[in-house]
């Protein structure tokens, strides 16, 4: 890269002997090979499949259909009939979900949202028959995904016709289900991912088997082991948890979790202490053995999984790159000594500048084909050329100005060096000690006896540093070398706001004094303005992340998982919305307040409500009655915490076969979904720790890898048989050899 740096600004123009030779490439057919080549190299740039028709129409059509506007139309259009569950009704526009104090929301007029769902079906009904002809009838019927597309938008839009002939009252929408159905199949990575996930369920089926054998085993035990008896002051364990196979199937289920634990033990245990054995051997059994042994399968399968998945996408790009080169082959009849055929290097220019591509590869590949000796390339060249597709992405840091006065040059050595920000990361942890110490001192005052001099003073203080310590370092650094920085870029804006609250509270409030406790002016009181300012404050601490190598190290890693892990992302929003919707089909208005019905097995003789329920609890705004609360519910359940609490309010409020729909979801959030992200955690960081033993820091170098890279060292390269073989099978691209 450094070798290159400075022909960057330099035109990046062809000889004209290429362009002579282009031009005498002219022609139709010329034209059309120009075009497949630019598609497949765009299609291996994205990890596209090439099974698509190359003629001219279908090419424009297809440039068309991946252009960024269209696939922002799409996006838009999947998020807006997702979007649609939270003001159709039932409507989540209401200000809380419990439903002791929730007023009544506002549901949309019929018609309304469903002209929204109509046009957003025009566009996938556009979306899938533009796929559908792109790949050509006989491709269709072998893909399964389109078929499904095709099914979801007659079954949606049957239901959709129902919905207006009942003029929108009926309960069960279909459709709203199959909603997710849209977000899956427009990303290949989430197909990928979904593949991969079933894949590993085979491995996961024998352990969830082996969990239930247990689960089985220890509940028959405990029902022997707790039975009644005549003493029914004894029988508080029988009572409370044992009483059916339900409820014991039910009571051991939530120990596995550790979410009952040690309630469901202490009734036994108060009676005879040697009952513990049986609570602590089965959930070492079943928690930390069995359970982690589920993980580490999840980990070891789906890691394999990926490794395809990802070896899959290395081979669509190369195939993608050795079309373009067999394509732009046939430009000219390769000369009668030629053994093997070649490309022009001024049709691959051609190429390049045509193609839609990251604008630093393109550069790297124009200069190396500015710079390259001979007018031909031949494939494994050809090949060689593109792999800049494969390197990181590096970003170097503009150069600190050079100044020619011994004092700035001094001043410049002072305030850029590394010490200078260990001096702000001290400054900012002595204004964090001393937040700590004014808010422990006035935390039992009441709001009329709080001076909020001291607090202010330091703030003042502390900001004024701050400010300083910005310039500083933009006068040693320069402007853009300062901005290039991710840290510099957090800790500037932060300190921008922070001196503006600052001089906004001045403005309004006066410089701090002591008895500084103005009454409420403005649109927020002095309290809450000294407050905002805390927080970002305490937020700004966050600046030393990057001066701790290893805790560096963990935040790159979840920063990289973060941008890395989309599909798994969109994975969790298809599952959390579908279960959602049939939360609300199932549980809707099943939970109403204590005052307007009985509420059956939730108090004690003397009338007051049982510890550790649903009532006793106020879980009330956890319910289904819209997509937003049960959105919320679903994620409670998911942490575990607690959720033997919505097992048994909701089968009294509704049905005991409601422990199904929660089973279930804890099956496929927590257990399944969670040691995925689990898997791809541990997977990333082993990989960021190995590249940071092999690699030395460089300070003005930031590397960007994504999830393809990260297994770039294990990847096997297709050899050129396999992809010859492979493009021979294409069934709209027919070669000459």
């Amino acid at each position: 890269m450094e070798a290159g740096a400075g022909a960057e600004t330099e035109p990046l123009l062809p000889p004209r002997s290429w362009l002579r030779r282009a031009e005498e490439a002219t022609g139709s057919d010329n034209d059309l090979y120009i075009n497949q080549a630019v598609v497949f190299i765009e299609d291996a740039i994205q990890y596209r499949s090439i099974n698509h028709r190359v003629d001219s129409k279908s090419l424009w059509l297809y440039r068309w259909y991946y252009s960024r506007i269209c696939q922002c139309i799409l996006s838009l259009t999947i998020t807006i009939i997702l979007a649609l569950a939270f003001i159709e009704r039932p409507s989540s526009l209401t200000i809380t979900s419990d439903v002791r104090y929730r007023l009544p929301a506002w549901d949309p007029p019929c018609g309304l949202t469903e002209s929204i769902e109509l046009l957003c079906f025009l566009v996938f009904m556009i979306d899938v028959s533009v796929k559908s002809y792109l790949v050509g009838w006989e491709e269709f019927w072998k893909n399964r995904w389109l078929m499904a597309y095709i099914l979801t938008l007659i079954v949606s839009l049957t239901d959709w016709v129902v919905s207006l002939s009942f003029v929108c009252t009926e309960t069960v929408r279909i459709r709203r289900i199959l909603r997710p159905f849209f977000l899956l199949q427009n990303s290949s990575m989430m197909k990928k991912t979904l593949k991969s996930i079933n894949s590993t369920l085979p491995e996961m089926a024998s352990v969830v088997l082996l969990l239930a054998v247990h689960l089985s085993l220890f509940t028959m035990f405990a029902m022997l082991l707790f039975a009644r008896t005549k003493d029914g002051q004894q029988d508080k364990e029988w009572v409370g948890y044992f009483r059916n196979l339900p409820d014991s199937l039910t009571s051991l289920l939530v120990l596995l979790t550790t979410a009952n634990n040690p309630d469901v033990m202490i009734p036994a245990y108060s009676k005879n202490r040697a009952y513990s054995i049986f609570f602590i051997l089965f959930t070492v059994l079943g928690n930390l053995f069995l359970m982690n042994l589920l993980t580490a399968i999840i980990y070891n399968q789906f890691r394999g999984y990926l490794l395809k998945s990802v070896q899959s996408s290395l081979f669509r790009r190369r195939l993608g790159i050795r079309a373009a080169f067999e394509v732009l082959s046939s430009l000219k009849e390769a000369p009668a000594n030629a053994e093997q055929p070649y490309v022009s290097a001024g049709a691959l220019f051609q190429v390049v500048q045509k193609v839609e591509m990251d604008s630093r590869c393109k550069q790297a590949i124009m200069r190396s084909l500015k710079i390259w000796s001979g007018d031909h390339l031949s494939a494994a060249q050809f090949q060689k050329l593109f792999e800049e597709l494969d390197k990181d992405a590096i970003k170097q840091h503009p150069p600190s100005p050079e100044y020619q006065s011994r004092f700035m040059q001094q001043v410049q050595f002072a305030f850029g060096h590394p010490y200078f920000g260990y001096l702000g990361n001290v400054v900012a942890l002595a204004n964090i000690v001393s937040i700590c110490v004014v808010l422990v001192m006035d935390a039992d005052k009441q709001p009329s006896e709080r001076d909020d001099f001291f607090l202010g003073a330091i703030n003042c203080f502390f900001i004024l540093y701050y400010l300083l310590e910005m310039l500083l370092k933009i006068l040693a650094m320069g402007l853009k070398r300062y901005l290039s920085y991710p840290s510099n870029r957090f800790d500037g804006l932060l300190t921008a706001i922070l001196l503006v609250l600052e001089i906004a509270t001045f403005a309004e409030y006066g410089f701090p004094h002591p008895g500084w406790r103005p009454e409420f002016m403005g649109l927020l009181s002095l309290w809450d303005m000294v407050r905002l300012v805390n927080m970002l404050i305490v937020f700004r601490f966050l600046r030393i992340i990057p001066n701790m190598k290893f805790m560096a190290l963990v935040v790159t890693t979840l920063l990289d998982l973060v941008k890395n892990l989309r599909a798994f992302a969109g994975i969790l929003v298809v599952v959390f919305y579908a279960f959602a919707i049939t939360g609300i089909m199932l549980f809707k208005g099943a939970v109403v307040p204590m005052g307007n019905t009985s509420v059956v097995n939730t108090t004690y003789n003397n009338g007051t409500l049982q510890c550790g329920t649903y009532e006793q609890l106020e879980y009330w705004p956890n319910n289904f009655d819209d997509f937003a609360a049960a959105v919320v519910t679903l994620w409670d359940v998911m942490v575990v915490n607690n959720w033997q609490v919505f097992l048994e309010a909701f089968s009294r409020y509704s049905s005991p076969w409601a422990k199904i729909y929660f089973v279930a979801w804890w099956l496929i959030s927590s257990v399944i979904w969670v040691n995925l992200f689990v898997a791809l955690l541990l997977e990333n960081f082993i990989h960021k720790w190995d590249r940071r033993c092999h690699r030395e820091s460089l300070s003005d170098i930031e590397y960007q890898r994504t999830v393809e890279l990260m297994f770039r060292d294990v990847l096997e390269e297709p050899t050129e048989e396999e992809l010859m073989e492979k493009l021979h099978q294409h069934p709209h691209l027919h070669l000459c050899r």
